[in-house]
């Protein structure tokens, strides 16, 4: 690289560094004699999250253990030797997980349908229970900044739920949680260092399936709000962590039923003679 490009990656590696850094003191991610289990796609934003969160490691303030996982759900084509060998160059324990779970969605989901869903449901399920297994406290997911900004389009628009992903969430049987160290940080930012870093990039469409549809079409509109008002994004991720329940109309977070006035009685009010 030139000494400009340089410059340029080393305000890209700092402000990466600086996001994950201040997300995990934010949500308190991660906690002294913390077990991290890393789950690794093959995408760039995972390898981000490893390669940042094994950088922080060195200078946090508590000890914490990471271990990478890769789960091979044994799509035709997967190059299942990329990861093992990126991994074995790596000082840090690795597991690659083999479950079959391409024959189940196969099976399962009609021809020409998303299989996203029940891909992404069947994954969870396979992570939390090997988590268990090694003793993972914490299980790390690479979701970034713009996978929650756009999840909270896709439910409000195609749910009618007002949610995205939490930066830290305990699964419904409390026995896992999960944590997204990537929560602040901007997918263009990842796509940069990604690129940078040379990672070697498995592609997720291995299974046939086209992208889910309604996803994209929320991408694009909020790249177009983005061009045409800069920093909308911004505001939206702000205003995801600054609610207000009043201002809102759900009754389980807001008691609206027994709202009373608070004013003094009129007829203790003294008549003022303006005369």
């Amino acid at each position: 690289m030139s000494k400009k490009q340089k410059t340029e990656f080393n305000k890209l590696q700092k402000r990466l560094r600086r996001h994950v850094g201040k997300a995990i003191e934010d949500y308190n991610m991660i906690e002294e004699g913390d077990r991290v289990m890393v789950c690794l796609s093959g995408g760039k934003d995972s390898y981000g999250m490893l390669d940042i969160l094994m950088n922080l490691r060195q200078s946090a303030p508590v000890n914490f253990e990471l271990v990478a996982v890769n789960l091979d759900q044994k799509q035709p084509g997967f190059p299942e030797e990329v990861l093992p060998n990126y991994l074995s160059q790596l000082d840090i324990e690795y597991h690659i997980l083999e479950k079959d779970t391409y024959s189940i969605v196969k099976s399962v989901v009609p021809e020409g349908k998303t299989t996203c869903g029940l891909c992404s449901r069947l994954r969870r399920g396979s992570l939390y229970g090997f988590a268990e297994q090694i003793g993972a406290t914490k299980i790390a997911l690479g979701h970034h900044r713009d996978d929650i900004i756009e999840t909270l389009f896709l439910n409000m628009f195609f749910a009618g739920k007002l949610k995205a992903m939490p930066p830290k969430l305990l699964s419904d049987d409390k026995q896992n949680i999960v944590i997204r160290p990537l929560a602040y940080c901007k997918e263009a930012d990842l796509a940069a260092y990604a690129e940078i870093k040379a990672f070697p990039i498995i592609p997720c469409n291995l299974c046939g399936s086209q992208e889910n549809l309604q996803r994209q079409a929320i991408k694009q509109m909020l790249q177009d709000w983005e061009k045409q008002f800069p920093g909308r994004m911004d505001s939206i991720f702000t205003a995801i962590g600054n609610v207000a329940p009043s201002q809102l109309a759900d009754g389980e977070l807001f008691d609206f039923k027994t709202l009373k006035l608070e004013r003094p009685s009129l007829d203790k009010i003294r008549a003022v003679n303006l005369g």
